[in-house]
């Protein structure tokens, strides 16, 4: 069986490896990113629809600022997305199962003109489809320089690799690179197509999850870990 790396920061690189030890798969944090709150001010929230939450970060890093705000819907990328805001303290939570453009095409269906992008310092800039989007920089998730010293002796050993973000993607994609590591023995298993096209090409699969969740992403990845190495039979890029 294929080792597992699981490069998304903390505290959700532990949670997956927990949850892939459950199904029988090996796997190891290796975080790219170290996530740190950064002070914001609250705009009124008499002036905003909606709040969107493209990353639990924002729930989990958002500290006082969001207490003012706790009254307001949240549009939330991601089961665990949606899950870290109702632990912040929202009621009003509206899951999206793909991506922030469709949730946001979603928003403006049901009437919301005016949102809140709680973000980090890299993101995204999603269009509101007939709205205005304001946005407030609330984490910032800093990038390591180097492959964690934990990830190369799984990468050795023909890894998996779990991809959560683009940036997360791309990153690993330069880090490989940079150390001489051949991509062609390694595959990866993305949450999404974006996720999928930041990786780039070369690897021995890339493989994406059904839906942005980590239930779908940990069971393409097992099916990964279960085969040979080098892609086994079903190697090479599926981006459907």
């Amino acid at each position: 069986m294929r080792p597992l790396l699981v490069l998304r920061p903390q505290p959700g690189a532990d949670a997956t490896v927990a949850r892939a030890a459950a199904m029988g798969l090996h796997a190891i944090a290796a975080p790219l990113f170290s996530v740190v709150p950064l002070a914001w001010r609250s705009p009124d929230p008499a002036g905003i629809d909606a709040i969107l939450m493209t990353s639990a970060n924002a729930a989990r890093h958002g500290g006082q600022g969001l207490r003012t705000l706790a009254a307001l819907p949240v549009l939330a990328v991601g089961a665990a997305t949606a899950a870290a805001a109702r632990a912040a303290g929202f009621s009003d939570v509206i899951e999206g199962d793909r991506d922030g453009t469709a949730l946001l095409k979603r928003a403006a269906d049901q009437g919301f003109t005016r949102l809140l992008h709680l973000a980090g310092r890299d993101h995204m800039d999603l269009p509101l489809p007939g709205g205005s989007m304001e946005r407030r920089i609330v984490y910032a998730a800093d990038a390591v320089g180097d492959l964690p010293a934990e990830a190369g002796e799984l990468l050795a050993r023909d890894a998996v690799v779990l991809c959560h973000s683009p940036r997360a993607a791309s990153l690993f994609g330069r880090l490989i690179d940079k150390d001489g590591l051949p991509r062609a023995r390694i595959a990866i298993a993305a949450l999404s197509e974006a996720v999928g096209q930041a990786a780039g090409s070369g690897w021995a699969a890339v493989k994406l999850a059904s839906a942005p969740n980590d239930d779908a992403l940990l069971e393409i990845a097992a099916r990964l870990c279960n085969q040979s190495g080098s892609g086994g039979a079903e190697g090479g890029e599926d981006r459907r």
